[in-house]
């Protein structure tokens, strides 16, 4: 008869086996696929093991230090920019310190005309809890690719926090660089950990091409007759909020045509969101959304409210893989499904 140590050997295995596979990447070369920002030069010895670009994207640049009040938990000062948009997250080595890291930037980025906005050193100049910025994924500049990268600067693991903001102006573009330098432990990959972490964001603010094509009241009728649901990516909304921006009226003005031409028509308005972030946070935030696409047509258009109901489904219905930035800008989106 066999021992419960037996069994408890045979559960513990079985465990491991279900368990994420451990981060097997070296880490003594950079992530493939990833680059530094053009023109700016990176601290000697670091590697680069997070990488997300963007096209067009909004950001929250701080201009002051981070509140760490519970009701807050937010930069005492930030400038909204939107444009073209680059997170880095680079390991410095063992013998850098965050002071050095910072001091460097400060000089490279002098010597290229950018000018210094915001700048602190420590707990008491940057905001207690400063790493929160990065560790709340509520606050857009996480990543989360895997989850070595989403436990840098893990729990009070945070020493030596250092912080600049800088801009450089250069005819119809702003160039906005955001660049924080902490020691930390990373409690899922050790050999990320007990250095220094450096992130690095910038975002160039260039106008929005417009990728999206307007469906006007017959397109949206082809698609609800012919496949029961259409998905519209001409209605805009501010940064992770529910807010719709003023260029999405043509879109919501074919909405509501379509709608005043049929009276019959009943139908689901469901908000998408990618896979940034927690499922319970998009899952409200796509539900706000479609609320108030429901809202603006009712107030906006006088469309009857009986015949429009707001869903929310977060990431759980793709259309494109989440992994590249094409394909999560697809799967943001507001559809109507025929009730």
């Amino acid at each position: 008869m066999r021992s419960n140590t037996y069994y408890l050997i045979l559960l513990v295995c079985l465990i491991s086996t279900m368990a994420e596979p451990a981060w097997t990447r070296d880490l003594t070369k950079d992530l493939p696929g990833s680059s530094d920002i053009a023109g700016i030069p990176r601290f000697a010895n670091t590697v680069i093991i997070g990488y997300r670009f963007s096209e067009f994207d909004r950001s929250d640049i701080p201009t002051g230090p981070w509140d760490p009040d519970p009701a807050v938990r937010f930069w005492r000062d930030s400038l909204a920019r939107e444009g073209r948009r680059t997170r880095i997250l680079y390991l410095a080595p063992h013998d850098a310190s965050a002071l050095e890291v910072i001091r460097n930037y400060r000089h490279s980025l002098d010597t290229l005309d950018y000018q210094p906005i915001f700048q602190c050193s420590g707990f008491r100049e940057c905001g207690a809890k400063i790493a929160d910025f990065y560790v709340d994924e509520t606050r857009g500049k996480k990543l989360t690719d895997n989850n070595m990268l989403k436990n840098v600067y893990s729990g009070a693991s945070v020493q030596d926090p250092q912080a600049l903001v800088a801009k450089r102006t250069g005819g119809d573009t702003d160039a906005y660089l955001f660049i924080f330098a902490a020691y930390q432990d990373n409690y899922v990959e050790p050999a990320a950990g007990k250095r220094v972490a450096i992130f690095l964001e910038e975002v160039l603010t260039t106008p929005m091409q417009d990728r999206m094509i307007l469906l006007d009241a017959a397109e949206l009728d082809r698609g609800l007759s012919d496949a029961g649901r259409i998905a519209l990516y001409g209605i805009y909304f501010d940064f992770d909020q529910a807010t719709i921006r003023p260029e999405s009226e043509p879109q919501l003005s074919e909405m509501a045509k379509l709608l005043r031409e049929q009276p019959d028509l009943g139908v689901y308005i469901v908000g998408h969101t990618d896979n940034t972030g927690g499922l319970d946070y998009n899952m409200d935030l796509s539900k706000r959304r479609a609320n108030a696409v429901v809202q603006a047509l009712a107030t906006d258009f006088q469309i009857t409210p009986d015949r429009l109901t707001p869903m929310g489904v977060a990431s759980l219905s793709p259309v494109a893989a989440n992994t590249t930035e094409d394909g999560r800008a697809k799967n943001r989106r507001v559809e109507m499904v025929a009730k």
